[in-house]
């Protein structure tokens, strides 16, 4: 089965959550907070505005985002738990950065 998401909805497979804390204790399932972090795996064509002119999404599969802790709504797809949100929901999407080497003059 596919899953293609309507109009500015987004499937998102949420990250793991640590199973440890900083001090090495072991934490059970739960005690675990949900990460508010994911990957966008499947987006919508986007929405219409007043027009019907289609504005598509600024979230494209593959983007790492940043959530609200309770937002979206869980479902299970071919035996994987995923979010499906409104683009309105997500905070933005994590950039990867190259860290660059401050040169000594």
């Amino acid at each position: 089965m596919i899953f293609r998401p309507l109009h500015d909805r987004i499937a998102i497979r949420r990250d793991e959550a640590d199973t440890k804390s900083k001090g090495g204790i072991i934490i059970p399932d739960t005690a675990k907070e949900k990460p508010q972090e994911g990957e966008a795996i499947a987006v919508g064509p986007g929405s219409r505005d007043e027009s019907g002119k289609l504005i598509p999404l600024d979230v494209k599969p593959g983007d790492k985002i940043l959530f609200g802790r309770w937002s979206g709504t869980e479902v299970k797809i071919n035996g994987e738990d995923l979010l499906i949100m409104k683009e309105a929901d997500i905070m933005g999407i994590i950039e990867k950065t190259v860290a660059t080497a401050d040169k000594a003059d």
